[in-house]
């Protein structure tokens, strides 16, 4: 069984478990993981990049702006983040979007930063990892508005309706460990409605950590559990949930297993 972690995070914070976490992972049935690099603040992109650079067989590389940071973004990162994103090696923009839950970024500043994003993608080919929370009906629009039609909605936590509409609007979703909490019928729902084909599994760890594990930091090795809520949602075999979901995401972010 081969698993791919569509969606993680290690910063310098976490330079000294790298390897020890890498190794529970390919333990656990992991193959590749995309390891998503963030605007931390003006002229500062955190280590993403060079951690990926130590594991480039292992690590798949992406770089954006959250829309918590949006507001302190500068001109000069914009710029920054375009020439970085032209590099090969960067298989994708993002994570951008919009977040109206925490609303850390005025919600213009946040749509702003949000279509230029949309713009790079487009521009560079590449596809656009889309973080967005409790801001659904703006980001449809900003998508379709935007033209982007590649790229995933990064910790899918919508509904079937919301499901139905990034599907139409060709986007794959990523499903993270809040799928399989308690009181997310809706999400489970929306799991059930659209096609594996269309699916990945996430950790977007050191965060959301999936039972049983839920309250613990994170890791790419926890994926497995999230593939198995998935499987059992979808009716389906384990094997069958990691061998798609693996094509899924080797083919959106050009990878190979």
């Amino acid at each position: 069984m081969k698993l791919v972690d569509s969606h993680c995070h290690f910063d310098r914070s976490d330079a000294e478990r790298v390897n020890a976490a890498l190794e529970r992972a390919k333990a656990a049935g992991l193959v590749h993981a995309v390891l998503v690099g963030q605007f931390q603040g003006p002229g500062d992109w955190g280590t993403a990049l060079e951690i990926a650079a130590q594991h480039p067989d292992f690590f798949t590389p992406t770089l954006g702006i959250h829309p918590h940071e949006a507001a302190r973004a500068t001109e000069a990162d914009l710029e920054h983040l375009a020439r970085t994103c032209a590099r090969p090696e960067i298989k994708a923009v993002g994570e951008a979007g919009l977040d109206y839950y925490y609303d850390h970024s005025p919600r213009e500043v946040q749509a702003r930063v949000f279509r230029q994003q949309c713009a790079l993608a487009k521009q560079l080919g590449k596809p656009l990892v889309v973080h967005v929370r409790d801001a659904h009906d703006d980001c449809e629009v900003i998508l379709r508005e935007e033209g982007v039609r590649e790229g995933v909605i990064h910790c899918f936590t919508g509904d079937t309706d919301a499901a139905r509409r990034y599907l139409d609007l060709g986007f794959l979703l990523s499903l993270s460990g809040v799928v399989t909490y308690k009181k997310t019928e809706p999400l489970q729902d929306a799991v059930r409605f659209a096609p594996l084909e269309r699916l990945m599994v996430e950790t977007d760890s050191p965060y959301l950590a999936p039972i049983p594990y839920r309250g613990k930091k994170n890791e790419p090795s926890y994926v497995v559990e999230t593939a198995k809520k998935v499987a059992e949602l979808k009716g389906v075999p384990l094997e069958r949930v990691a061998e798609v979901t693996t094509a899924n995401a080797a083919k959106l972010f050009g990878f190979t297993v």
